[in-house]
């Protein structure tokens, strides 16, 4: 059994209704879904939501609905503890063992930057190495290398917000985006991981413990989550480019 849980609340701070966005005639919320629901290996799509709009476009696509507690449709919850509780309700909605579900795939209600080939790549990365707890998408952003990331200090001046000898020799380094090698961010589209990271979620790796330890690439291309509204165009962009048109 592979399962895909989706999550997405109703409020948000830093760009309210984004998940009801709408980009290219469609809301964000459909582009995950779409992928899961076309994904060759997904058995069952569920939604973990406190959004009646979410829960009733889920339904659209086949989706369960996880009704989400108040406690985890804050603005302070963490991602971590949503999918942890999504999927403990999986398993007592389907009244599953641990070892009946084979993945579970981790979306996100405002990240459109996903397709059923990616799903279907990372399932198959997982299949082939038993070793791996999870498998999720990456994008290459040199642009944006901890090396050039600065902070405000209390003089209200600019310093490196990573010491710059945690990077090499300051006589080696330079302003080139790419003199650092590729930088590899997971995108947050898309994770597809075992069900012993989110059953052992304290042990994963920080910040999102819900991957576990061991980490394979999905590589992708401008993946994102949408939190501006900035970057709506460049998520129709990515969707123009992997086949989408306007509805």
């Amino acid at each position: 059994m592979i399962c895909a849980l989706m999550m997405g609340k109703a409020k948000s701070r830093g760009m309210p209704g984004k998940n009801l966005k709408l980009v290219l005639g469609r809301k964000l919320c459909e582009y995950p879904l779409i992928a899961c629901k076309k994904s060759k290996y997904v058995n069952k799509i569920f939604v973990s939501t406190d959004s009646p709009m979410i829960a009733k476009i889920g339904s659209k696509y086949g989706a369960i609905h996880i009704k989400r507690p108040k406690r985890l449709a804050t603005s302070e919850a963490l991602g971590d503890h949503v999918y942890e509780h999504g999927y403990f309700e999986i398993k007592k909605m389907l009244n599953l063992k641990e070892s009946k579900i084979e993945f579970i795939v981790l979306v996100m209600a405002n990240a459109a930057t996903i397709t059923a080939k990616l799903i279907d790549k990372g399932i198959e990365i997982l299949r082939k190495n038993k070793k791996l707890d999870s498998a999720v998408s990456t994008s290459v952003y040199n642009m944006w290398s901890p090396l050039r990331a600065r902070k405000i200090n209390k003089k209200n001046l600019l310093e490196s917000f990573i010491p710059i000898k945690f990077f090499g020799n300051p006589k080696t380094l330079n302003c080139d985006r790419d003199s650092q090698g590729d930088v590899h961010y997971a995108d947050m589209s898309l994770s597809v991981v075992r069900p012993r990271c989110l059953e052992n979620l304290e042990s994963g790796l920080l910040p999102q413990r819900w991957m576990g330890k061991k980490i394979a690439p999905i590589p992708s291309w401008g993946g994102c989550d949408v939190d501006y509204d900035w970057q709506i165009p460049m998520v129709e962009y990515w969707l123009k480019k992997n086949g989408y048109k306007r509805k």
